[in-house]
């Protein structure tokens, strides 16, 4: 995994709880929902990057 797609992943999994603890402080379910998908894009980008890397050679 590349540092700059690692740092953004993680980047985007900390944002994710940001909005959702700020969402859940306001009882704002829009902001929740958008932290929710912000984690799972991060997971999606972490889980990604070691597959690219074991590929066909």
């Amino acid at each position: 995994m590349a540092a700059s797609e690692k740092g953004r992943a993680k980047t985007e999994q900390a944002v994710s709880k940001t909005a959702q603890t700020a969402g859940r402080a306001t009882g704002n379910e829009k902001l929740i929902a958008k932290g929710r998908a912000a984690q799972a894009a991060g997971k999606a980008r972490e889980t990604k990057e070691p597959l690219k890397d074991t590929g066909p050679h």
